[in-house]
C-alpha cells in the first residue's frame, strides 16, 4: 500500500509543484540577504519598478497575488519604507503604488540574489531543458489561470 501511495504522489502534478515550491522557497530564503523579502514581496518590487503608479488593481492582475494578500503585502512592504501608496485621481478609492529610494535599494541588492537562486533551481535540468521548462511552466499558469473560478 505504502508504494502504491508514494508511485501515485511522484506522479500528481499538484503534489510535485507544491514539492518543487517549497524547495525552491526554501533556496530563496538560504540565499536571499535582503531584510526578510519574500518571493511575492520581490515580485511586487519588480513589477512596480517596472510600472510606476500602477494601482493595487494592476499589481494582483500582473503578478497572479489575490487582492487581499496583496493589500496585505503592500501595506507591510509601506510600513517597512520600501513602498508608497496614494490615492489616485482617477478613481479615489484605488491606490498607485511607487517604490521609495529604500524600496530601489531593496530591488537593486536583491535581483543579483534572486537571479542566483533561479540559476541554482533551474540546475536540476541539463541545459537544453531549461528554457522548454520556463515555457512549460507559463503555459501551465496560463491555461489554469483562465480556468480558475476566480478568473
Amino acid at each position: 500500500m505504502k508504494r502504491d501511495t508514494t508511485d501515485r504522489l511522484n506522479r500528481s502534478p499538484i503534489h510535485l509543484l507544491h514539492r518543487a515550491g517549497q524547495c525552491a522557497g526554501d533556496i530563496f530564503h538560504a540565499e536571499m540577504k535582503v531584510d526578510g523579502l519574500t518571493p511575492r514581496q520581490l515580485a511586487v518590487l519588480v513589477t512596480v519598478s517596472h510600472n510606476e503608479g500602477l494601482s493595487q488593481t494592476g499589481l494582483v492582475e500582473r503578478t497572479g497575488i489575490d487582492r487581499s494578500t496583496l493589500a496585505d503585502i503592500v501595506r507591510r512592504m509601506q510600513r517597512k519604507g520600501l513602498l508608497q501608496r496614494r490615492r489616485t485621481k482617477e478613481d479615489a478609492r484605488a491606490y498607485a503604488v511607487k517604490l521609495t529610494d529604500e524600496g530601489r535599494k531593496a530591488l537593486r541588492t536583491a535581483e543579483p540574489l534572486a537571479k542566483r537562486v533561479d540559476d541554482r533551481i533551474l540546475e536540476a535540468l541539463p541545459g537544453r531543458q531549461r528554457d522548454q521548462f520556463i515555457n512549460d511552466l507559463v503555459a501551465i499558469v496560463d491555461t489554469l489561470q483562465k480556468l480558475s473560478p476566480q478568473a
